[in-house]
């Protein structure tokens, strides 16, 4: 996330002891028993975690012994308020509910929701949802029964929400992109008895396809008359048309606890089937305050694009608007040739971002109008290092706010000082403040990545990593709130569990991903487990390779990956490339160029031995480059009909993988 404001006098970077003791993080947040501090801690950083109680110490002398104590400063200070405001809304059990009947009684006329050029005001927003609840009393289901809502962007999705939650019901919601079994997976895994579909033919269609393999539910289908429906749909608009719009007695929605299921988001799938994992009452009303960090008030105007089936912009975008009685903005599907449009039409002061959106956008061909905005902070996750400073600097962004997290995860961490690439910070005086909560525990740990395991000591236990190294992140469990992080059998949830990692017995959440802890204790991404691949025993960092490559000026986009040879031992390095559309020939001098770029910049053992060229690529909800499929099918000339070319040392160039030269390529040196 992108930092504080402040001045250069010492005197307002203060941080008083009384501030600090103040932000542990509440029980919203999952951990485990405590783990040992950082043993590693200097004689010097002691004295500075003691400097910090102290009022009106120089800021400007604790720099000379710890450059990064400015950027510690920022990062608590932002941090503590959104921790604070999280731990009230805890206390007092303020779920969305809450927030969306306060902001009804403040502000009824007030616009909550903006799409396609319309208004929707709290006050109507809340009668639909009431419309919703009491059509969902007469299905006659248990309290938290998951209810299936497959539907894009569009203010139908909001209301629908809240109604099932004013009827005690839980949401699962399905990526309407789905086709065939993964689809049917979904749905199935769900358990939902019923079904809700949004406005478009192309869902009804996906449905259709698998109408045979569907489990039994009640299906409805929003935008569509009854007579344009197949006969096992049932119109709801027309049916919310004959129920009141009169709010349920609480009592209908139970004894709330923050153990409840709110809903359930599927993860990306980029390494298989999506599975739900289970967002519960205390996970949901921690994320509403997580924009405090950059003071989100409601004079605020958010954009989300992203698709609201996903926990960026359900969670963060939504929620947090929720919480403040700000405005959102809606689309129905994301467009970067549109983005920046709506972006100025509707005096949007905070755009979410996930994945590769951001390269979408600069391949936008560029406007005198790129930078005229009222756009103050971009906040998400996955703006790669390589096309940083060109987004913020072409589109004029004040504040890059990047964080780390998942949808499953246990913890949080970002970034609010604008360092260029990094996810966050995790220095010793932030563990011993923001970060010392048990519940709220996030630690770095050594990792095999052969074994594909954190390395152990002696003992068995894990080891942490030291500034300069890269380790698995982990994360605290609390015992108390956790009920699993997937709905569906045990050992899905199980497989994601470190266990000994400080001493015996205890357990952390696995995010999966590795990164880079620099000697400001800047942290950076660099590869989820399994991208990291071994070749001629050296480690091989797939984010690392495809940075290098995307750099080269005729290239759109790379996904690199590693691919198994016949009798060699690990995976060589494979690269999918996307030529831009504007010269997307595949020339000598291009091959030669990538050559040379591979051959200078990367270590041998990380150049890639192929390269596939394709027009696109397939991407997740999270809008992350997917790679099952381009590892299954690896160099294949029989699964793959892409130009393949492969690392050719004595033309120093790539030339093509031919069913004729194919096998000498396997068996030489390459």
């Amino acid at each position: 996330m992108t930092g504080i404001p402040g001045c250069r006098d010492a005197e307002d970077h203060r941080v008083q002891a009384a501030e600090i003791d103040d932000v542990a993080h509440p029980c919203c947040c999952y951990s485990s028993q405590g783990a040992r501090t950082d043993r590693q801690m200097s004689k010097k950083q002691k004295v500075a975690l003691a400097a910090t109680g102290m009022a009106g110490a120089s800021l400007v002398a604790w720099k000379a012994y710890f450059p990064w104590i400015g950027d510690d400063i920022k990062t608590i200070r932002a941090l503590s308020k959104a921790l604070k405001m999280s731990k009230k809304n805890i206390m007092e059990g303020r779920s969305a509910l809450k927030m969306l009947e306060e902001n009804v009684a403040r502000f009824p006329k007030k616009t909550y929701i903006i799409f396609e050029d319309r208004h929707f005001s709290y006050e109507y927003v809340d009668a639909m949802a009431n419309r919703v609840a009491n059509l969902a009393m007469t299905w006659g289901l248990p309290l938290h029964t998951p209810v299936a809502m497959m539907m894009e962007n569009e203010p139908a999705f909001l209301w629908t929400f809240f109604g099932l939650r004013k009827a005690g019901l839980s949401a699962v919601f399905i990526n309407f992109h789905l086709k065939g079994n993964p689809l049917v997976h979904s749905l199935k895994v769900s358990e939902a008895p019923v079904l809700i579909i949004g406005q478009g033919d192309e869902h009804l269609q996906s449905l259709q396809e698998i109408m045979s393999e569907l489990p039994d539910m009640k299906k409805y289908a929003i935008g569509s008359q009854q007579a344009d429906l197949p006969p096992e749909f049932i119109a709801m608009d027309e049916v919310l048309l004959r129920t009141l719009p009169v709010p349920l007695s609480p009592a209908c929605r139970g004894e709330q606890s923050l153990l409840d299921p709110v809903c359930y988001i599927y993860t990306s799938g980029t390494t298989g089937l999506p599975k739900p994992a289970v967002i519960n009452q205390a996970k949901a009303i921690s994320a509403s305050a997580f924009w405090h960090i950059f003071d989100f008030n409601e004079n605020d105007i958010a954009y989300a694009v992203t698709p609201l089936y996903h926990s960026a912009s359900f969670l963060i975008s939504v929620y947090n608007t929720l919480d403040q009685g700000a405005t959102v903005v809606l689309r129905r599907k994301f467009s970067a040739r549109h983005y920046w449009e709506d972006v100025r039409k509707h005096k949007v002061t905070v755009i979410q971002y996930i994945g590769e959106l951001c390269r979408y956008l600069l391949r936008v061909p560029k406007s005198d109008l790129d930078g005229v905005h009222n756009v103050r902070v971009a906040f998400g996750n996955g703006l790669r290092v390589d096309i940083w400073e060109e987004f913020k600097n072409r589109f004029k962004i004040p504040r890059i706010v990047e964080f780390f997290g998942a949808t499953e995860g246990t913890g949080v961490f970002t970034n609010i000082t604008n360092t260029v690439g990094a996810i966050g910070r995790m220095s010793p005086l932030m563990r011993a403040t923001i970060y010392r909560d048990v519940n709220f525990q996030i630690h770095f740990l050594k990792f095999d990545n052969s074994a594909e395991k954190p390395v152990r000591d002696k003992n068995g236990l894990c080891i942490p990593i030291k500034p300069g190294e890269v380790g698995l992140v982990i994360s605290s469990v609390n015992e108390q709130l956790y009920t699993g992080f997937y709905k569906g059998p045990k050992e899905m949830s199980e497989k994601k569990f470190v266990r000994d990692v400080f001493k015996k017995g205890d357990r952390f959440f696995s995010f999966g991903d590795l990164v880079y802890l620099d000697k400001d204790y800047n942290i950076y991404f660099r590869d989820r487990i399994g991208d990291t691949f071994r070749w001629k025993s050296e480690n091989v960092s797939t984010s690392e390779v495809a940075n290098v490559i995307s750099r080269i000026p005729f290239i759109r986009d790379v996904n690199v990956y590693g691919v198994t040879i016949p009798g060699e031992d690990g995976r060589a390095g494979m690269a999918a490339i996307m030529l831009k559309h504007e010269d997307n020939q595949i020339t000598d001098d291009k091959l030669r160029k990538i050559y040379s770029v591979c051959q200078k910049e990367l270590p041998v053992y990380a150049r890639p031995l192929f390269i596939r060229f394709m027009s696109e690529f397939i991407i997740t909800q999270t809008m992350k480059n997917r790679k099952v499929e381009l590892v299954e099918e690896g160099y294949d000339l029989q699964k793959v009909d892409d130009p393949i070319y492969f690392y050719d040392s004595k033309n120093k160039t790539y030339s093509p993988l031919t069913r004729t030269n194919y096998e000498g390529v396997l068996s030489s040196k390459l």
